[in-house]
C-alpha cells in the first residue's frame, strides 16, 4: 500500500471515530470532555488527509521532499496544492485553528467542564471553550474538506493510472 494510500484510510479513520464519538458517545454520556477528544481526532484527520494529498503529489515528483512534521506538511500544502486544486483558504485558517486548540490544551495548567463545556485555561486565565455546536460545525467543515481532498486524488489516481497504462503498451 502506498503511503497516501495509508494516510487516507488514517485520514477517514479519524474521521469515522470524532463522528462516532459525536453522534453516539457524547449524547449518551454527557461529558464535556468527550468534546476534546473528537477535536484531536478531526486535527488528526485533517492532518492526515494533508499528507495523503502530500505523498501523492510526491510520488509522482511534482513537489520536493518535506519534513514528516505539521509545519513542513502544512506549508508544503499551502505552497503548492492550494492554488494548484483550487482549495479555499478558509480550510487552511481552520486546519490552524484545530491545531491551536490542540495546542491550548497541551499548554494549559487547567482544563474542566462547566455547562456541557469543555474549558480551557491558559496561564494568563484566557478561556477558551469548545462546544457540542462548536464541534458539530468543525466536524462537518472536516468532512467536506476530507471529502474534496479524497475527491481531487481519486481523479488524479484515475489520470495517473491511464497513463501509466499508456507508457506500458509503448
Amino acid at each position: 500500500m502506498e503511503k497516501y494510500e495509508e494516510s487516507r484510510k488514517n485520514a477517514l479513520k479519524n474521521l469515522s471515530i470524532a463522528d462516532h464519538m459525536l453522534t453516539m458517545t457524547y449524547p449518551v454520556v454527557q461529558d464535556p470532555k468527550i468534546l476534546f477528544v473528537v477535536s484531536e481526532n478531526l486535527f488528526l484527520a485533517l492532518t492526515n488527509i494533508l499528507g495523503a494529498l502530500l505523498y501523492f503529489e510526491r510520488l509522482y515528483k511534482r513537489i520536493p521532499p518535506f519534513h514528516e512534521n505539521f509545519e513542513s506538511k502544512f506549508n508544503m500544502f499551502k505552497m503548492r496544492c492550494v492554488e494548484k486544486y483550487n482549495i479555499e483558504k478558509e480550510y487552511l485558517s481552520f486546519i490552524l485553528e484545530m491545531k491551536e486548540i490542540i495546542n491550548e490544551n497541551k499548554r494549559s495548567p487547567i482544563t474542566f467542564s462547566r455547562k456541557h463545556k469543555y474549558v480551557i485555561c491558559s496561564e494568563e486565565y484566557d478561556l477558551k471553550t469548545i462546544s457540542e455546536k462548536d464541534i458539530k460545525k468543525n466536524l462537518e467543515k472536516a468532512k467536506l474538506f476530507i471529502h474534496k481532498i479524497c475527491l481531487i486524488i481519486e481523479k488524479n489516481e484515475r489520470f495517473a493510472g491511464k497513463c501509466k497504462r499508456r507508457t506500458e503498451k509503448d
